[in-house]
């Protein structure tokens, strides 16, 4: 950035799960260290893939993690509330004044993959509390109709909208061909020794034998 401006930021997304690892702690010291613009983001869902953080984490308050780099917790579940939070964190770090960590509170109703079904570790009555209390889309309906934005009916009608151009993008999806190989995946992987982009990789980058593959 030019001097006086602000400097652009950089952000590292992560869940609860992989707040103890140590690649963390090592990018959050030299990051301190260099005084750099980085946000450490914590997605703090509670639970990682299936562990609760009660039972894979020492440390609870994870905003607080970085020790001496300052940090905050935001509501994840509030759009509002993280808009404004954000603003808050981009200006600090892009001011100059180094890293910060940001704890964001939020949930997921389902499980972490498809062989996980987000039961074993909680139970039903805590996902139904959650999801009538803190779904962030809901928040949003009753924040427009509370404020005048927008009655009921409007929004349902919205929903209506959202939900048919979904389906038909779905559906233009599974229609349109599977994506070849060639040319783009190896496209301007490789640069020449004057750092324009070129096609040709090394010799030692073997493609693979579609022959010797299975079709499902």
């Amino acid at each position: 950035a030019k001097p006086g401006s602000p400097m652009q930021v950089a952000i590292a997304c992560y869940g609860d799960g992989a707040a103890n690892q140590g690649q963390i702690w090592e990018s959050a010291n030299m990051a301190s260290l260099w005084n750099l613009p980085m946000i450490f983001c914590i997605e703090n869902n509670h639970y990682g893939m299936g562990t609760s953080m009660d039972r894979h984490s020492s440390h609870s308050d994870y905003y607080k993690m970085g020790n001496h780099i300052p940090g905050v917790r935001i509501d994840g579940m509030n759009v509002l509330a993280v808009k404004e939070g954000m603003r808050f964190v981009k200006e600090y770090v892009g001011s100059g004044a180094g890293p910060m960590y940001v704890e964001m509170m939020t949930y997921r109703y389902h499980g972490h993959s498809m062989s996980d079904p987000g039961t074993t570790y909680r139970n039903r009555e805590e996902i139904a509390l959650t999801r009538s209390t803190r779904d962030p889309l809901e928040f949003v309906k009753r924040t427009l109709i509370d404020a005048g934005f927008a009655d009921a009916e409007q929004i349902k009608e919205t929903e209506k909208r959202i939900r048919k151009d979904v389906a038909l993008q779905v559906k233009k999806a599974k229609a349109s061909p599977k994506p070849t190989i060639e040319p783009h995946l190896f496209d301007y992987v490789y640069s020449s020794g004057g750092g324009k982009e070129q096609n040709e990789f090394p010799p030692h980058i073997r493609m693979p034998d579609f022959s010797k593959s299975k079709n499902y």
